[in-house]
């Protein structure tokens, strides 16, 4: 039997792809939706360099190749200009979360993880600040809303998404938290940090829960790497999750049923994460559980889903505790 959509998601999202052949997979179906959900350049990496073609037609190998290179070239350009803006920076708490921390603590080669746009957390008092010291650099105002940022500026070329009260006015304590647990990022100089572990996967949930679960699949390998160690890196969240510390947290958050839902929907789509995954359930009702399965779990695990899920704005104030 032909590997299905899912099937072939798996292998292509592996680190560690099982060797086989993936003749007769849905690529016509399968090639514009990856490059819509960003799992382009770790596939066309598989194919390419761990799967020996695997019996793939030569035009789906030639269009995931070139987003490959594409998104090499762009992170490059992207962190190394980020770089050189904030290297000498001093004084400032600066936490980098989401695709831009991850694309070198997460994945073994910073061009499998494209990166959309740069996330920083900061003080409230720090925005305007930052926002005028990257404006130094040709960065103007971008429309912010839907992003939950407190600013948003862009140089044309890149999108730097500015966050103080990520939580909410209401849990401003809990969001300096995020702030004193980060660690350094050396990399960017002595002003940037990177979110705790255990931040970094709510913080995660939070952006799933604020778009609905309309989000690129590349997220939940980014989940999935997080709440397994990043066993094939050797950095910063390559260890286990401690599971009492992040419950705590997400109750602290009100981020229970957000984390639920991205670890279900990681536990259903990697098999090889699902005992991770599960031991991190926080503990709901198993009528919110039932619910949150039905109607967020099991649409949001389709491959090549097209539709919306229903009631998105309910969804999403349901999840984020609004």
């Amino acid at each position: 039997m032909p590997p299905s959509l899912l099937d072939t998601f798996r292998v292509l999202a592996s680190f560690d792809p099982p060797r086989g052949s993936l003749r007769g997979a849905p690529w016509e179906q399968y090639v514009d939706w990856a490059i819509a959900q960003g799992l382009a350049p770790l596939a066309a990496y598989n194919l390419q360099y761990r799967l020996g073609g695997a019996g793939v037609p030569e035009w789906v190998m030639d269009r995931l190749l070139a987003i490959y290179q594409g998104s090499a070239n762009d992170n490059v350009m992207k962190l190394v200009n980020f770089k050189q803006m904030v290297d000498e920076l001093q004084g400032r708490r600066l936490v980098l979360f989401g695709g831009a921390a991850f694309a070198d603590s997460l994945y073994p080669h910073v061009a499998f993880r494209p990166v959309t746009e740069l996330q920083l957390l900061m003080k409230r008092l720090d925005v305007e600040g930052f926002a005028g010291f990257l404006s130094n650099h040709e960065f103007k105002p971008e429309d912010a809303s839907g992003t939950g940022a407190s600013k948003a500026v862009s140089d044309g070329r890149t999108l730097i998404l500015l966050y103080s009260d990520v939580l909410g006015p209401q849990r401003r304590e809990q969001a300096a938290g995020i702030l004193e647990r980060a660690t350094p990022m050396k990399m960017y100089g002595p002003s940037i940090f990177r979110a705790d572990l255990e931040d970094a996967v709510l913080l995660a949930a939070l952006e799933h829960a604020r778009h609905g679960y309309e989000v690129p699949w590349l997220s939940f390998i980014d989940l999935r790497e997080l709440v397994t160690g990043a066993k094939s890196m050797g950095g910063a969240y390559s260890r286990p999750l401690d599971v009492p510390t992040l419950l705590a947290r997400a109750a602290e958050w009100r981020l229970e049923r957000a984390l639920y839902t991205s670890l279900a929907v990681v536990a259903r789509l990697f098999p090889e994460a699902a005992a991770e995954a599960t031991a991190a359930f926080p503990p709901l009702r198993r009528a919110t559980r039932e619910l949150l399965d039905r109607t967020v779990v099991g649409a949001v695990s389709t491959p090549g889903r097209s539709t919306a899920l229903k009631g998105l704005e309910r969804v999403r104030r349901l999840l984020t505790g609004q």
